[in-house]
């Protein structure tokens, strides 16, 4: 799938992603602290959907979906370059995904430090009954 945004292409060619450009953002945020590569790539491998936003040939955001493509959905790992921020590219990323046919599902999840007003305006809100979800962390 591929859909245009002003001077932005975005689309979900996992053979077009460049990991190594993904990976040195990835690597700067705290969400990813003590990656490599190639757990980069081999997240993205594992996951249901991963969407490249390009400027002409250049890429410039990455988004990844993990999901059974029939009822949840989570997002993650959504990053656009800072020069290229600010222009809505990020929420065009975050529809692209919410609209593709593959992942038509009934729920969406995700979890941001600092965005929430960002997605609030594409539709997410606060878990409605958060003492119901556990999590274990591993390694």
């Amino acid at each position: 799938m591929r859909t245009l945004f002003g001077e932005y292409a975005i689309d979900d060619k996992r053979e077009r992603l460049d990991f190594e450009r993904v990976f040195g953002w990835l690597s700067e945020t705290y969400w990813h602290t003590n990656t490599t590569l190639e757990l980069v790539k081999r997240a993205a491998q594992h996951s249901s959907l991963v969407v490249g936003a390009y400027r002409r040939e250049e890429q410039v955001g990455y988004l990844r979906v993990i999901s059974d493509c029939t009822r949840f959905a989570y997002l993650c790992d959504v990053f656009v370059e800072e020069s290229h921020r600010g222009k809505g590219l990020g929420k065009s990323l975050v529809r692209f995904a919410i609209d593709h046919p593959e992942h038509q599902v009934n729920r969406w999840l995700l979890v941001t430090r600092d965005a929430h007003p960002v997605y609030a305006e594409e539709g997410f809100v606060p878990l409605p009954n958060p003492e119901g979800w556990m999590c274990k962390t591993g390694k």
